[in-house]
């Protein structure tokens, strides 16, 4: 079959300063303790990315089944991946939804290790949403890494990480959204519910790509790339939407073995697919197109019904549905 010719767009990302958050991190003392309590933001701030990667794969998204479809082969983004490339685990808390209520001071309290006085005396809103300006987060930070209160210090550190660095929305402030995710602990699915968003909005209707989720698609699509140096040797020189097309689906790698000792999630509720909810609006994938990538045989057509998907913009206030994918 004769592959049609894909129409070129340019791909532009807002950029973060993440300097800063890197020298917070720096101070860590015990990073291995911080890891198995946040994750592997550590590992995420310092990913350092490959021109080009990123704004190439976004031209092989396919809108309609919510995945990347090249010439040979398909991959998608999973629950399970985003899992492993972050490092927690997906929980059985029910994820952000964007119902929440606004948590009290004394429950802010309880999960960022701040003072009730503090919170109160530096809570401001700003584009509608109340939040933390990171400068007082960053002072106090440092305060707490003088004072050896490390277990304080971390937390303050992950909020602002979790604020700044994975669910941005305004410059140089931690806004409730991000507050409200960081107290939730269950942050894969969100994780991945602002990726898909951010990707189909990008593609879809030109609006500027949400950061965070450029290094979590990076490190996850590479993890698919074979990795030999003879292979790559082979295609030096070339571009990487050039190296990109030529692969094909015998070199795509699966993912790694401890995946086929565990469940993997197929579907939600009355959802025969996975609805996910970011920070923006909500959206659907389907598993059921990355089985090869845990290591089973697509053997026929998946039924039309498991790759009905949904996309819900931010400005479509539809609280029953979301009701609907909390519930699920």
């Amino acid at each position: 079959m004769e592959l049609k010719r894909r129409k070129t767009k340019k791909y532009t990302f807002k950029s973060l300063e993440v300097e800063e958050l890197r020298k917070l991190g720096s101070l860590i003392v015990d990073q291995d303790k911080f890891y198995i309590k946040y994750g592997r933001l550590l590992y995420l701030l310092k990913t350092k990315m490959e021109e080009g990667i990123v704004s190439t794969l976004f031209h092989f998204y396919d809108s309609l089944y919510h995945c990347f479809t090249f010439p040979d082969y398909q991959l998608l983004p999973t629950l399970e991946e985003y899992s492993s490339i972050i490092g927690l685990p997906i929980t059985g808390r029910v994820p952000f939804t964007g119902l929440e209520q606004d948590p009290n001071n004394c429950e802010i309290e309880k999960s960022t290790h701040l003072r009730k006085g503090e919170i109160k005396k530096n809570m401001v809103t700003k584009g509608g949403l109340p939040g933390l300006p990171a400068e007082f987060l960053i002072e106090k930070a440092l305060t707490l890494s003088q004072e050896r209160k490390e277990e304080d210090f971390e937390a303050v550190f992950a909020l602002l990480v979790y604020g700044l660095f994975l669910f941005p929305n305004i410059n140089n402030f931690v806004d409730m959204n991000a507050i409200k995710i960081f107290m939730k602990k269950n942050l894969v699915p969100t994780l991945l519910g602002e990726t898909y968003y951010s990707i189909h909005l990008r593609n879809s209707y030109g609006k500027e790509m949400v950061t965070c989720c450029t290094p979590l698609l990076y490190k996850w699509y590479i993890s698919h790339l074979p990795d030999t140096s003879e292979f790559w040797s082979q295609k030096e020189g070339l571009q990487w939407s050039h190296k990109i097309m030529t692969l094909t689906n015998t070199e795509i790698v699966g993912t790694n073995n401890h995946f086929y000792r565990m469940k993997t999630l197929d579907y939600c509720g009355d959802f025969p697919n996975l609805p996910l909810v970011g920070t923006k609006g909500a959206i659907s994938y389907s598993p059921v197109l990355a089985r090869h990538q845990f290591g089973f045989p697509i053997e026929k057509r998946p039924r039309r019904n498991l790759l009905e998907g949904f996309f819900l913009e931010e400005r479509v206030k539809n609280k029953e549905f979301r009701v609907r994918i909390a519930n699920a």
